[in-house]
């Protein structure tokens, strides 16, 4: 394992966060030397990002802490295109409007985790679509189409999986690397940036912008990529059988997103603690060592920690107290997920649960209830027609719907 002597670079490796580096002697040595400037580009395809982007956003984190600037580059631009990594179908093409309304969604976390100003370490959020609407199409063929060639993108692993499974790959995203190429230069002319990291799928359009950078303004450069994140049972990170697990409040209460960490597999918590928490590294092989009963005392902080970044520290005490009230108390609790209903249109259990997010059809809802998995206010159901009404309503006003032990949900009575 190289030892590095930047505290950047140092903090990256002993979390576990890198997995390819194009020039690791050299970017080490000029992190311990100067203030460099790095950015992690962002597409804005939803109004929030999930938890698969706090690995890229806590890199950032770090990158900040140890006295370097980072960049969040919001992708107006290239969200036009579509990026074709990793995806077996082109990306359906968003409007002018709806890339704005996701922007504006997606830069409320950022502020959470970077602090932005004028210094020569604060945080730059800038978006791509101020240079690349500017672009002339003549010009820049002519100007940078030289740099690539088609044998070239034709070897990237996001072009070969369309091809491979006889998908089309059309020409709008073909020119993506292209873009998302002249993004790393632009970035450097305007930034003096010199470092653009990403998830591993992104290494081949990382080392695009990072050689074009090199040719065409004589510039150092480098490039540097993270593991591509799945759970110990291969799960990909940021799903959940109910759906993606938004960053934004808005979207996901603090709650369910403090459940997902809370629900982490055992083989992964130390890793997650390391990459998604600040605690120092000897309290998480502390908690890592646990095992039985108590890893869930080390699957609590991390849900705490992690809420703690993402929500606020209030929000994810909050959040931990309602879990407690929930299932060492087996009370309703309030802070659990609240959904407004029409009982009386759709009176039906199955329906009600799919609503709750607690299935995803009527067919997964039958199953559950045939499985024993269902509670309405604390009390299993075997019946799958069963019917709710303002008499299942509790003092509260409203009606406990669960999930096994974990999963819980409030309905209220429009």
């Amino acid at each position: 394992m190289t030892q590095f002597k930047s505290d950047f670079l140092r903090i990256l490796q002993e979390r576990g966060f890198i997995h390819q580096c194009s020039d690791p002697e050299a970017l080490d040595e000029a992190a311990a030397k100067d203030v460099i400037t790095a950015y992690i580009g962002f597409d804005c395809t939803a109004t929030s990002l999930h938890a698969g982007s706090l690995l890229p956003i806590m890199i950032l984190y770090w990158l900040q802490q140890t006295g370097h600037r980072p960049i969040a580059l919001m992708g107006g631009g290239t969200t036009k295109v579509g990026d074709p990594s990793g995806k077996d179908e082109s990306r359906q093409l968003l409007s002018d409007e709806q890339i704005a309304q996701n922007m504006a969604g997606i830069k409320k976390v950022f502020a959470k985790v970077l602090t932005f100003g004028d210094g020569p370490t604060d945080a730059v959020m800038v978006n791509n679509d101020d240079w690349l609407k500017e672009l002339n199409y003549i010009e820049f063929l002519r100007d940078y189409g030289p740099h690539f060639t088609i044998n070239r993108m034709l070897s990237f692993d996001s072009v070969k999986l369309r091809l491979d499974r006889e998908q089309p790959l059309t020409f709008l995203e073909f020119n993506y690397m292209i873009l998302q190429a002249y993004d790393y230069l632009e970035l450097n002319r305007r930034f003096g940036c010199s470092l653009q990291m990403g998830g591993s799928d992104q290494w081949g359009n990382i080392i695009n912008g990072m050689e074009l950078t090199r040719r065409v303004a004589g510039n150092q450069a480098f490039a540097l990529t993270s593991p591509l994140l799945t759970t110990a049972s291969g799960a990909k990170m940021g799903k959940s059988a109910a759906g993606a697990i938004w960053l934004n409040g808005d979207m996901l209460s603090p709650y369910e997103f403090w459940q997902y960490f809370r629900n982490t597999e055992d083989a992964d918590v130390g890793r997650f603690l390391r990459l998604f928490t600040t605690l120092p590294l000897d309290e998480v092989a502390r908690l890592e060592s646990l095992d039985g009963v108590e890893l869930n005392e080390a699957k609590k902080v991390l849900a705490t920690e992690v809420c703690a970044i993402v929500h606020s520290r209030q929000e994810a005490e909050e959040a931990a107290e309602t879990a407690r009230k929930t299932f060492e108390e087996g009370a309703a609790a309030e802070g659990l997920p609240t959904f407004s209903y029409d009982l009386a249109a759709q009176p039906g259990l199955l329906t009600a649960l799919v609503a709750a997010g607690l299935a995803n059809s009527n067919g997964e809802a039958r199953r559950h209830i045939k499985g024993g998995a269902i509670k309405v206010n604390d009390v299993a159901v075997n019946n799958e027609k069963q019917e709710l009404s303002e008499s299942d309503l509790n003092a509260d006003g409203v009606i406990k719907l669960s999930f096994g032990k974990k999963r819980h949900a409030l309905l209220q009575p429009l």
